[in-house]
């Protein structure tokens, strides 16, 4: 892999040295506990590339290779052969650094990977593969992962969790976060076969509007006690007012009822629960991040043929902004905004979302994230940033990855920072003697302090 990959200037990869070395927080993904757990080698590079990785899938189907090569029936090999062929003409792609990326890091390959070089590159990495055995925690260690925070729902065991932090040879901290999409969604179908997990899980009966708040404040006291510091909403829906209590409370028995629950009401349900969860967060002094304007699982035939997370989802409308500000403003008056990171898929939203954030304290705009994660995008992430807010305060990288190589996507944020600050530096628009902490506090300091990580 080139040295200057993504660095544009000799200042720039002078800066990188500075942080390319340093270890990775990574605050949000979904990888799945229990195969951190369980730690078992992968059978090869198929399986440990493509199995997760709808990024890849999405490409590939967009390059016009058939379903079975893809999430179907086909083999490993053949869908490794499929995704060679595709990510060799991607041009422009990120998939295309990544790719070289983790080649490149992983397994100290430096060939293109290609329909001619995929039969080699293939022996070679399984070679690797089986001789180091490579899993789960091996990728993790060698990507100097020290802290990563999982997506988990709260009618979640934690099991994996706990078996982790038991296990003093392993030195990663593997941390839950608090991820409320399915308790929200009261138009769901099956969401009273859901709330009776949630009972059973937090050991009260949820019957009404106060034993959910109930539940819920239960089971993130359990999820705290595992090391929880952030939440996460992802549903498409977002709050268009805030009910009060008692039409919030008539909404959900209706919707635990199975009866019908119009869209407004269900909107202002949302910034009730919004509010409600904001002031619990703020006690426990945990982080809301709140992922905005995503359509979910948009072709149906991929839906029910793979399921969720298959590479159906996309970008949605912006969220209109007097809503968000509305949400904001509400938290703030009930003295119950927590610490907060707003990310949107729609880039049209990031200036919005950057002014939005700067009306209110401790609120941030997060990394560029899924089609936006990309050069340009977080470019564009943090020059906007940069312009309307304060560019030493930004949160920091995350994977939102279910991929176990996935933490070339940090030094691939790393040499777009240094590449931007040098650029910025070498036209005596900013300190060259300050750029090292910036690019530090950008690519690891601002990100431990955020998960109050005194003892990392």
């Amino acid at each position: 892999m080139d040295k200057f990959l993504l660095l544009e200037s000799d200042a720039s990869l002078t800066l990188y040295e500075t942080v390319k070395e340093l270890p990775i927080l990574d605050y949000h993904c979904h990888l799945d506990p229990k195969e951190i757990y369980e730690d078992r080698p992968f059978e090869n590079l198929g399986a440990m590339w493509l199995h997760h990785d709808h990024y890849k899938w999405r490409l590939m189907r967009a390059a016009g290779v058939l379903e079975d090569l893809v999430t179907g029936s086909g083999g490993d090999q053949a869908k490794f052969d499929a995704y060679a062929g595709a990510i060799a003409l991607a041009a422009g792609n990120p998939l295309y650094h990544w790719t070289a990326m983790e080649l490149s890091q992983f397994f100290g390959i430096e060939q293109p990977l290609n329909a001619d070089t995929a039969p080699s590159i293939w022996q070679r990495a399984n070679e690797i593969i089986r001789a180091q055995a490579l899993s789960p925690r091996k990728l993790i260690e060698r990507s100097r992962v020290q802290y990563i925070a999982t997506t988990d729902d709260p009618a979640d065991s934690l099991v994996y969790h706990d078996k982790i932090r038991q296990d003093a040879s392993f030195a990663c901290q593997v941390v839950p976060s608090f991820r409320t999409d399915r308790v929200l969604s009261i138009q769901a179908e099956g969401y009273a076969d859901y709330i009776a997990k949630l009972s059973a899980a937090a050991d009260i009966d949820i019957k009404n509007l106060s034993t959910l708040k109930d539940a819920l404040c239960r089971r993130m006291d359990f999820f705290v006690d595992r090391g929880c510091r952030f939440s996460d909403i992802g549903i498409p829906a977002f709050p268009e007012g805030v009910l009060n209590n008692q039409a919030a409370g008539a909404v959900f028995e209706r919707a635990l009822a199975g009866k019908y629950i119009g869209e407004d009401e269900y909107r202002g349900f949302l910034g009730h629960m919004y509010v409600f969860l904001g002031g619990e967060y703020k006690k426990r002094e945990m982080v809301m991040q709140l992922h905005m304007a995503v359509r979910r699982n948009t072709n149906t035939r991929l839906y029910e043929r793979v399921g969720a997370d298959a590479g159906g989802d996309c970008m949605d409308d912006s969220i209109p902004m007097g809503s968000l500000l509305l949400l904001l403003d509400a938290m703030a008056k009930e003295d119950s905004l927590p610490k907060s990171i707003l990310y949107a898929l729609n880039p049209a939203m990031i200036p919005a979302l950057c002014a939005a954030a700067g009306s209110f304290s401790d609120v941030r705009c997060g990394a560029a994230w899924w089609f936006c994660d990309h050069k340009r995008g977080i470019r564009e992430v943090l020059e906007t940033v940069a312009e309307i807010g304060h560019l030493a305060a930004f949160p920091g990288m995350l994977t939102d990855s279910r991929s176990f190589l996935s933490y070339a996507r940090h030094d691939y944020f790393r040499r777009i920072v240094c590449s931007l600050l040098a650029g910025w530096v070498e036209k005596g628009e900013f300190d060259k003697g300050a750029a090292p902490l910036l690019a530090r506090k950008l690519c690891y300091d601002n990100t431990k302090e955020l998960i109050g990580g005194g003892e990392l």
